[in-house]
């Protein structure tokens, strides 16, 4: 479960910011993860409540701001949403498709004290 990976390292970030920002407890994490970035949404979400304990994040709450995998598709020149890596373009079914977005996976937003 490389979510428990991505969670300790999420909480160390806040940790190294807190020292040098000078706030001494988050209220709320907002991330933004992509739906092609391979991570489950759930997990993440139960990784960071075991990982926040004993932490300057213990009280937080975490919110996910779920990105839309997004391609370029060489055949038909269009930009479309997808689900999955290696979907089928949803407008002309070629697979000649050129990830633009979705990937990605950041802390987007802090709410401290």
């Amino acid at each position: 479960m490389h979510e428990m990976a991505l969670c300790e390292s999420i909480l160390q970030l806040v940790e190294e910011n807190a020292t040098t920002q000078g706030y001494s407890k988050v209220k709320k994490v907002w991330l933004e993860i992509g739906a092609l970035s391979g991570v489950e949404l759930e997990a993440m979400r139960f990784c960071f409540e075991a990982v926040k304990q004993d932490s300057l994040a213990a009280q937080s709450e975490l919110h996910i701001v779920e990105l839309p995998g997004r391609a370029w598709c060489l055949e038909c020149g269009k930009e479309v949403t997808v689900q999955r890596l290696y979907d089928a373009c949803p407008v002309c079914g070629s697979y000649q498709l050129q990830v633009t977005g979705g990937q990605e996976m950041r802390v987007k937003e802090l709410e401290v004290e």
